[in-house]
């Protein structure tokens, strides 16, 4: 029986990883190796846990700084969650104006599409040669004597990382957020992250639950295309009642979302210098008027009903809700404290309010990644 040997945490009947000190096992220590996947541990400085906007703005800092790091993305390839945005889902910006720090996004004509953010994402990446490890789905994370131990599960089996910083840049797309209502609702429910595009609806009704821009668009869409379709609109009846528990707040069909960063940028700088938050401004709207929206609310397609209070009360065939999502921080979950890190070198970044405004934002992600990398350059 050929010698069995260990490298930093590894088992395996021929391990050969070069430039690592090893040392042979018994042969019931080979037996066991057989048997018990034992968990390949990589040390760096920090670990990004997320391969979105997010974790590729805080990793160009981090290579500006000349920091080891590495990236563990879930997904299959670059993009984020862009790769699962519903297929008309576009930028409220345009490109020119929507880009992480140091490369700007390649043109586009009008808002671009959430491919051209897939595309632009993955081009980042390559520009700057990240260390990405995908895809890693990672289960946990610890933390004892100052160093943090992120446990993740590869298409080879159980691996873990090991650094004194981590920071978590895992998005909110993967936590999707459904308000719990009284009644049963008799039709099949949907979320944002599920919605397929109108075709799937044709020819039955849609309410669609939620007054901000994803429930807008969606709306206005699904109305849209029944309208086109000769299924609503025209006289006959709109398949589609669009649920809000306020009246839409429109904003000015010449603002976009520029307007939007400037104003969360002002409100950041003002939080970062230590002053009071000016707040968001109440008299713009928060509901984007992007083309199909618009041309939907000025046919009389795109209007609001007033938020039922029993999901009994919804007579459609479908529902959508288009209510937003919470951090998905479940692995950071132990290491908490109503959002805040219990322990020095645990990061956050990307996560809306919870970060600061914009953070969520591909323009406005980057003053939050900066200020991330300089905690850890100063600790470096």
């Amino acid at each position: 029986m050929p010698a069995c040997w260990t490298a930093s945490g590894t088992v395996g009947a021929s391990s050969t990883r070069s430039g690592r000190n090893r040392s042979p096992l018994s042969a019931a220590s080979c037996r066991s190796a057989d048997t018990v996947a034992v968990p390949d541990t990589r040390q760096t400085t920090a670990v990004i846990v997320g391969g979105g906007q997010a974790g590729l703005a805080t990793a160009f800092h981090l290579r500006r700084a000349g920091v080891p790091f590495v990236i563990l993305d879930d997904q299959p390839g670059p993009g984020g969650a862009w790769r699962h945005a519903w297929p008309s889902l576009r930028l409220f910006s345009t490109a020119e104006f929507s880009n992480l720090p140091g490369r700007p996004m390649s043109r586009y004509n009008g808002f671009p599409p959430a491919t051209h953010v897939v595309d632009y994402l993955a081009s980042y990446e390559e520009r700057y040669g990240f260390p990405v490890e995908r895809p890693v789905r990672v289960t946990g994370v610890t933390w004892s004597a100052g160093r943090y131990t992120v446990h993740g599960m590869t298409d080879s089996g159980p691996r873990t990382w090991t650094a004194p910083h981590v920071i978590a840049a895992t998005g909110t797309w993967s936590a999707p957020f459904v308000p719990a209502l009284p009644g049963t609702f008799g039709g099949r429910q949907w979320h944002t992250v599920t919605y397929p595009g109108p075709a799937a609806f044709r020819g039955s009704t849609v309410a669609v639950v939620g007054g901000a821009n994803s429930g807008a668009q969606i709306a206005a869409e699904l109305a849209l295309a029944a309208a086109d379709a000769g299924t609503g609109g025209a006289g006959r009846a709109n398949p589609v009642t669009w649920y809000t528990r306020h009246p839409p707040r429109w904003m000015p069909d010449d603002v976009d979302g520029r307007v939007l960063f400037r104003r969360n940028r002002a409100r950041a700088l003002a939080v970062a210098r230590g002053d009071e938050d000016p707040g968001a401004d109440t008299t713009l709207g928060d509901i984007v008027m992007v083309p199909e929206v618009r041309r939907a609310r000025d046919t009389g397609l795109l209007t609001a009903t007033p938020m039922v209070n029993s999901l009994a009360d919804i007579d459609a065939d479908n529902l959508i809700w288009c209510t937003g999502f919470r951090p998905a921080l479940g692995p950071f979950r132990g290491l908490l404290d109503h959002g805040s890190p219990r322990h020095p070198g645990l990061h956050l970044v990307g996560y809306g309010d919870l970060v600061g405004p914009g953070a969520a934002t591909i323009t406005g992600v980057g003053m939050y990644a900066k200020r991330v990398a300089a905690e850890i350059v100063a600790d470096f």
